[in-house]
């Protein structure tokens, strides 16, 4: 079969690799389409382990079924996600599912830029959703980030009635642009440096953009009566974001982390006006089954309209094209790779 095989940013290679075979309690599935993630053109993180076939944000059709499998059969439309937890351990039974082991060491066989993907036994039965009626290929995409976007708010608390700001507005900023929105906040503002995405976060609902190269904490004091966000996201590894996130906070507010930097960044936290002004400094990562099931009814009912987040489709044959384009185009936001001419 046909996979795009990852080295670096601009070195994608369409090179065919064995087909893989299932075990009895395992799936096949065909891939239809795959969203490339902000993680995925990370290249100290990813060149680490190239040659690599990357891609986890998938549907599918299911090709195949193992004997002993018996959820599933030929033909259902499929979401699978890559990283799924035990349910077990001491961390999934306290709510905290994506700091587990198991969740950080599963993944399907090989990758989403594939023509097909087998799927193992635990993500069978835990990671894997039938896609409603209606829904396309194209929206089944979203789920996995917009999964990592709901378990983020939610781990910050509610959205409703706070000043929200977004600093970055890629794709997971603007998806927390529009689930904030959603989710009624009172005012939202959004950062870029990209002049395109910032127009994209007003698509989406923001009330207000930043320039981030503009004095971001001054502009934010603008827009909020002097006050500050009650709760910041910062969606952009960028260090200058994380230094005006902790000065763009208002009195008893929280900072979600949810962007990574490069190993070996620190911030430097100022303890006393943090505990002084009782300021929440928080984190999210990934996604477990819950956040999951909660986005694709978000999709499935309307409630997020990810289809407008989508600048550019390729086949996999452009698969090297599609990744140039993500790191090197001002108006990339959602890319999506499509291995089959029939998706």
């Amino acid at each position: 079969m046909r996979a795009a095989v990852y080295y670096s940013n601009n070195d994608v290679r369409l090179e065919e690799v064995p087909k893989p075979a299932i075990g009895a309690d395992e799936i096949l599935v065909k891939v239809m389409a795959s969203g490339i993630c902000g993680s995925d053109v990370l290249e100290w993180y990813r060149k680490q382990k190239a040659p690599i076939v990357l891609g986890h944000e998938i549907v599918g059709i299911v090709e195949e079924v193992g004997e002993d499998v018996d959820d599933f059969a030929v033909g259902d439309r499929v979401f699978v996600t890559h990283h799924v937890p035990c349910n077990t351990c001491r961390y999934c039974l306290a709510g905290n599912h994506t700091v587990c082991e198991t969740l950080h060491t599963t993944n399907f066989d090989p990758g989403g830029f594939a023509e097909y993907i087998r799927v193992p036994a635990i993500n069978v039965t835990t990671g894997t959703f039938r896609l409603p009626d209606g829904m396309s290929f194209d929206e089944g995409t979203f789920i996995e980030p917009l999964g990592c976007v709901i378990r983020g708010q939610r781990t910050a608390g509610s959205c409703d009635g706070k000043t929200v700001l977004v600093m970055g507005s890629g794709i997971s900023g603007l998806l927390h642009v529009m689930l904030a929105r959603a989710t009624g906040a009172e005012r939202v503002i959004a950062t870029d440096i990209n002049a395109f995405k910032l127009e994209q976060a007003i698509d989406c609902g923001a009330h207000h953009v930043i320039d981030a190269r503009d004095a971001v904490p001054v502009r934010v004091r603008e827009f909020t009566e002097g006050r500050g966000a009650d709760l910041v996201i910062v969606c952009t590894g960028a260090m200058s974001a994380f230094r005006d996130a902790m000065v763009s906070v208002d009195r008893a507010g929280s900072i979600l982390c949810f962007a990574t930097t490069e190993p070996g960044d620190d911030l430097e936290v100022p303890i006393n006006s943090f505990w002084r002004n009782s300021i929440t400094l928080l984190s999210s990562y990934a996604a477990a089954p819950r956040d999951l099931e909660e986005a694709i009814e978000e999709i499935r009912g309307g409630a997020i309209d990810v289809t407008r987040l989508i600048t550019h489709r390729f086949p996999i044959e452009r698969a090297g094209d599609a990744f140039r384009t993500m790191v090197g185009e001002d108006d990339a936001v959602k890319i999506i790779i499509y291995p089959h001419e029939n998706a």
